[in-house]
């Protein structure tokens, strides 16, 4: 059967399923998604914004992904085996996974891109995500050859993955982008420009760079020589590259744009009762990072009484208002623990946040500040607080403000555009900075690893040797009950340190047409358009 009838046969069945839905996909078949402004990369090994991961997902795919409920399934691998008590995984390609050029991806693709990642000449910040592969830490450390990291392709279509030590996460990892495949050949070509070019922007996932247009615009249309075509329901992704919220609204309303993650805070209440805006439960944490090397900030006391006098139920209902959750703890709920129960339920919270003891934390936090050496806020410097344009300024004026009256000490806000942002917390080029992380996988290792000495994504500094003995006790066992345990323990080692200061539990409030349907909406915030059609 040639490839025009097998088109034919799927357009019309796609309008006879979406007619059952009670409405007709759009002619047009186009999705028009803003995920936010430029982003830094759409280099899979480099990328750890999650804007970037928009279109890393629909461009490129690993050896496993998930399906329309968010189970792990197979990806470019149809099927696996997990050996030697889960310490050795064998993976067996498709033989018709195919790049958007048309070449096969073969295993040696993955060996390549993985010891891209944790290669130290390259720089990954994500490098970490790789530590359950044998010897990836010390390669990124600089203490062993590339070539020993724990991956072998056995044929063109077997990959052998070897692992330090059992993972109860590892095939959720293989689905995340930092583990997708990307081609040597283009890489050594071009260099680091690859990626910035539709024609050198190879991928081997559900869709393909059709136009870069940076600050602009990036348009990808249905791979062709993707294994899984038939599947994929839009032609066409025009992702616009914007910060503008009122733009934002405004293309969602006149219907030039079908959904948005860059909307105006102030306006959530009314944009919901417009029917535009739809909220979404996920696995993230929004913390403030204090520099523990500061020769003020070194001092816990300053940091716990910063800490004190922020009152995050006014943050959340009078500034955010997305339903977010105060928090006193790191790991965000919805983490699983052992047996399944909520890592965050059964490790509680480390301090009181409620509306009824925030006037006894301030007491206490001025007493603190008394003791540093700051009674009244008398000598404090004034501080910087970096954070990228939007509500994070919002957020930030309002603690502001709660310091002013409450310990008496002045802070300036300093505003820098998100790719410059993210390079000055990855160069700890700071005093004060927003964080937020989101979910790459359920498991608490993925929050709580961001904080050992040797993490770049440690952008406060902290250091503590017990805290690194939890983590690797964490990554080194496969029994559950000792895992969490540690997990837990570190957890309150860390949010006690004052190191960063919780703030709330994200919640995700997204601008969407009511014409748009069949979005999958992950809990990491990922969400795929693989499947997405507007009604008419």
């Amino acid at each position: 059967m040639n490839n025009r009838i097998l088109t034919v046969i799927f357009v019309i069945m796609s309008f006879i399923a979406v007619s059952c839905k009670g409405g007709s996909i759009n002619n047009e078949n186009t999705i028009t998604i803003n995920a936010g402004p430029q982003p830094k990369t759409i280099d899979p090994t480099l990328n750890t914004a999650l804007d970037g991961c928009y279109y890393v997902i629909h461009a490129f795919e690993g050896l496993t992904t998930k399906d329309k409920d968010g189970k792990i399934v197979g990806g470019v691998a149809e099927s696996w085996e997990e050996l030697d008590n889960g310490t050795r995984y064998i993976f067996h390609l498709r033989t018709n996974a195919k790049w958007s050029d048309g070449k096969n991806v073969a295993a040696d693709d993955f060996v390549y891109s993985w010891r891209r990642v944790v290669d130290p000449a390259v720089g990954s910040q994500y490098s970490f995500q790789h530590e359950p592969v044998k010897n990836a830490k010390a390669i990124t450390a600089g203490e062993m050859p590339v070539d020993s990291l724990g991956v072998k392709a056995i044929d063109d279509y077997t990959l052998e993955v070897t692992l330090e030590a059992p993972t109860a996460y590892f095939l959720d990892l293989t689905a995340f982008t930092t583990f997708y495949p990307v081609r040597k050949d283009i890489i050594e070509q071009y260099g680091d420009a690859w990626s910035l070019k539709a024609e050198t922007y190879i991928g081997n996932g559900p869709f393909m760079a059709k136009e870069i247009n940076q600050d602009e615009s990036i348009i990808m249309v249905k791979n062709t020589n993707y294994w899984n075509y038939s599947a994929i329901v839009p032609e066409e992704l025009k992702f616009v590259l914007m910060q503008n919220e009122t733009a934002s609204v405004a293309g969602v309303k006149e219907g030039s744009i079908d959904f948005s993650r860059i909307l105006p805070t102030q306006d959530i209440q009314t944009l919901q009762k417009e029917g535009l805006l739809q909220i979404k439960p996920m696995l993230a944490s929004y913390f403030y990072c204090l520099n523990t090397t500061n020769e003020v900030l070194s001092d816990i006391r300053v940091r716990k009484a910063l800490a004190l006098a922020i009152d995050r139920n006014y943050i959340v209902e009078q500034v955010t208002k997305g339903g977010e959750t105060p928090a006193n703890a790191f790991v965000p709920y919805g983490i699983k623990d052992v047996n399944n129960g909520s890592f965050r339920e059964n490790g509680g919270g480390f301090f009181d946040i409620s509306s009824e003891n925030y006037q006894a934390n301030i007491e206490e936090a001025k007493k603190l500040m008394a003791e540093a050496g700051y009674p009244d806020g008398k000598g404090f410097p004034v501080f910087e607080f970096k954070a990228d344009p939007g509500f994070h300024i919002a957020i930030f004026e309002a603690v502001q403000q709660m310091w002013k009256e409450n310990l008496g000490i002045d802070t300036k806000i300093v505003q820098e555009e998100w790719a410059v942002f993210l390079q000055t917390r990855y160069d700890k080029n700071l005093t004060m900075c927003r964080g937020g992380w989101f979910g790459d996988f359920n498991d608490p290792i993925n929050f709580l690893a961001l904080y050992t000495s040797y993490s770049p994504n440690n952008y406060s500094s902290y250091s503590n040797a017990q805290y690194d003995a939890y983590i690797q006790t964490a990554l080194s066992t496969g029994d559950q009950n000792i895992r969490m345990e540690a997990m837990h323990k570190a957890e309150e080692l860390l949010v006690n340190s004052f190191a960063i200061i919780p703030m709330y539990f994200y919640t995700e409030p997204l601008l969407v047409s009511p014409k748009l349907k069949d979005v999958y909406y992950d809990d990491l915030a990922m969400h795929k358009f693989t499947q997405a059609y507007k009604e008419k």
